[in-house]
């Protein structure tokens, strides 16, 4: 059973910063070390002093840059900068967004409220990535010193009813945020107050998981603080702010949610012709050019094909790839062979399905020869959400025929469910595996971690 609670959140005062848009960022993970300086530079408030990179400038050593957030945020709190709400709240957050692939309108809808914290043995919170300890580190220095969480984690829980958001909307109160982001998407936060609704959403989760969308590294900070708190303290109480992390939840039915595919540029270590990598993937997939066109109307035609054959595929993904050869400029549509998924049957079913599973074991790994580990050491894949981009990069790497080859790898999306499969299984999916778009802004909402403050949680 999952509980949930609801808040105090700390917010921006409009009447101090001004322009909100100007001082929230995207979460601290997808931030450039290019675009920092970006954000700092719009106003003294950028959200990026406080919930800092985690790679730390030239100028700073040690836990410096850590304490002097901490300094920077009890200054804001205590200037009317930042603002505490009074009342426990529930926060309905909604995102008018243009869906990129299609650029149809849609509008996502979740809420952030407190999670107590659970243990993912526990099969409460379910992940489905693997997190990194040096990650951890620098966001736990970060809470410790803060006494905050800056950033929700963004998760979804089962709800084919619409009830939970449906309540939310019934209770839906003055608005106390809103901010366009660099993609143009509108996000918008809403407090609801009301405790019998808060009463009635806390009881539907007794019965429900949740299910990490993006953000493992800060739930697993959580635990970290938790485990901390625990030691300096000699225990701690369910209902402690330590106890809990800030979440963004939403229904995993909900027709807002879109996860993009993050797509695959392989730099090749070495020649490589169209006709070896044809032969080379021939082995377990049926091949198709693409042509008459620019690069970008390739790449655009077997988006829209692989597309047109995913939607036709209702039950699990149809195994369909793009491939571009950016030396002899040459596209291709690959539609897996029903026997090749037999070189993974050492793999769980809820992994075999897996597109980017078929693409790292099966192409690169088996049909390419490149084990995982030469991959990471040498930088030979890169990620890229948007396929412009990639083209242009593939494009550029494209210099070198005798030492390097680029091959971009278009990709459909993981579904929402194959997420779910994993994580209830208790296994990880490959780096990069989803992107959850819009991504939820840092700065809209703020959990301050008050000592001896007692959370409103139902048991």
């Amino acid at each position: 059973m999952a509980f949930i609670a609801p808040l105090k959140g700390v917010r921006y005062n409009p009447e101090r910063i001004g322009k909100i848009d100007d001082v929230v960022t995207p979460p601290y993970d997808v931030v450039t070390e290019k675009s920092v300086e970006s954000y700092a530079s719009k106003t003294p408030y950028s959200m990026i002093r406080l919930d800092i990179t985690k790679n730390p400038g030239p100028s700073e050593s040690g836990d410096a840059r850590y304490n002097e957030a901490a300094s920077l945020f009890r200054q804001w709190l205590a200037e009317g900068v930042l603002i505490r709400d009074q009342q426990d709240s529930l926060y309905l957050y909604e995102i008018e967004y243009l869906h990129p692939p299609t650029g149809r309108k849609r509008v996502r809808k979740g809420f952030v409220c407190l999670v107590g914290l659970a243990e993912f043995s526990e099969g409460v919170v379910k992940p489905h990535e693997k997190t990194f300890d040096t990650v951890i580190q620098d966001r736990l220095k970060l809470t410790a010193c803060c006494q905050a969480q800056f950033s929700q984690v963004f998760s979804l829980f089962p709800d084919k009813d619409n009830e939970v958001i449906g309540l939310l909307e019934k209770g839906r109160g003055v608005p106390v945020g809103s901010v366009t982001d660099a993609d143009g998407c509108i996000h918008s936060l809403h407090r609801v107050a009301d405790p019998a609704i808060i009463r009635k959403i806390q009881s539907l989760f007794l019965e429900k998981s949740l299910y990490i969308a993006d953000g493992h590294h800060r739930y697993t900070t959580a635990l970290a603080y938790r485990k901390l708190i625990q030691e300096q303290e000699g225990g701690l109480s369910e209902k402690s702010a330590a106890n809990h992390i800030m979440m963004y939840l939403c229904p995993m039915e909900d027709p807002g949610l879109s996860v993009l595919p993050t797509h695959r540029l392989l730099n090749w270590p070495g020649k490589m012709a169209v006709d070896e990598l044809t032969s080379r993937l021939a082995r377990g997939f049926i091949l198709e050019e693409v042509t008459h066109g620019s690069r970008e109307v390739l790449i655009g035609e077997v988006l829209a094909r692989m597309d047109e054959i995913e939607q036709t595929s209702p039950q699990k993904t149809s195994t369909t790839f793009g491939v571009y050869h950016p030396g002899e400029d040459r596209c291709f549509l690959l539609r897996m062979k029903p026997e090749a998924g037999s070189a993974l049957a050492d793999r769980e079913e809820c992994l075999r399905e897996l597109d980017v599973v078929i693409l790292s074991n099966l192409i690169i790994e088996k049909y390419f020869e490149l084990d995982y580990h030469r991959c990471e050491q040498e930088n030979l894949i890169q990620y890229f959400s948007d396929p412009d981009e990639a083209l242009d990069v593939a494009v550029k790497n494209c210099t070198d025929f005798e030492n390097i080859m680029p091959l971009l790898f278009v990709m459909n999306p993981t579904r929402v469910e194959q997420v779910k499969n994993v994580a209830d299984r208790g296994r990880i999916m490959p780096h990069k595996s989803t992107y959850f778009y819009p991504k939820v802004m840092t700065g809209l909402l703020f959990n301050q971690l008050v000592k001896d403050e007692v959370i409103d949680r139902l048991a």
